[in-house]
């Protein structure tokens, strides 16, 4: 291999290595259901004590249900009733629902969402959302409480994610995971949690510059054309 290729090689490997700061959460449900006046939320919880990290400082979902989760048009996707922090240890969906959380989360302007992809009949937007897929969660969402309908007659206190749609949520304080504890909050109890993909960072997640967005292109181009080479 020319010299010039393992230089592009190891910028690659470089670049690819410093955007892979998440670390994957295990879920348990809890026992019973929580949420509105139509209860039906499911509540999972995960020990953020054993992830091997000192600090956390955003928290990622990433819609994995295969299709299958949530319903057609504005309901597709997983249904995001609430999440929180915690260092309070529940066993139930009540006990998490009441549990003080901390006051790390900025849901105006600290959320970063990319709406997933609506099943026919589409609607204009996916629900918890305004048509620009801009979420609204004073408005609509209150991701911030476990009140979320679980019937579509009036929904309430949601997000609808859409077909393999992601949210980040970049906490206001680095958050320290001595004895804290993550509860995520799914509406109508269908297992979309058990399928998603939940994930913390030890560093805020951020929109990519166009400029990083040009190396990691050009860092990927070098790793292939030196595959090739090889």
């Amino acid at each position: 291999m020319k010299a010039s290729c393992k230089a592009w090689a190891a910028v690659a490997a470089l670049t690819l290595a410093s955007a892979v700061q998440a670390v994957p959460v295990s879920l348990t449900k809890l026992t019973g259901v929580t949420g509105g006046t139509v209860a039906g939320t499911a509540v999972y919880k995960a020990d953020l004590s054993t992830i091997g990290l000192a600090s956390i400082l955003s928290i990622g979902i990433r819609d994995n249900s295969s299709m299958l989760g949530g319903s057609t048009g504005q309901f597709s996707g997983f249904d995001l009733d609430a999440i929180k922090l915690s260092n309070t240890d529940c066993l139930t969906a009540a006990c998490a629902a009441g549990a003080a959380g901390l006051s790390v989360f900025d849901f105006m302007s600290g959320v970063l969402f990319a709406a997933g992809s609506q099943r026919a009949p589409v609607e204009p937007k996916l629900f918890g959302t305004d048509p620009s897929g801009t979420l609204l969660d004073d408005a609509v969402a209150t991701l911030g409480f476990f009140d979320g309908e679980s019937s579509t007659v009036t929904p309430d206190g949601f997000l609808s994610m859409g077909d393999n749609g992601t949210i980040d949520f970049n906490l206001t304080a680095a958050t320290s995971t001595s004895g804290l504890f993550l509860y995520i909050g799914e509406v109508g109890d269908n297992g979309e949690v058990a399928a998603g993909a939940i994930v913390v960072r030890d560093t805020p997640q951020r929109l990519p510059e166009p400029g990083s967005l040009a190396l990691l292109g050009l860092a990927a181009a070098g790793a292939a054309f030196a595959r090739r080479r090889r």
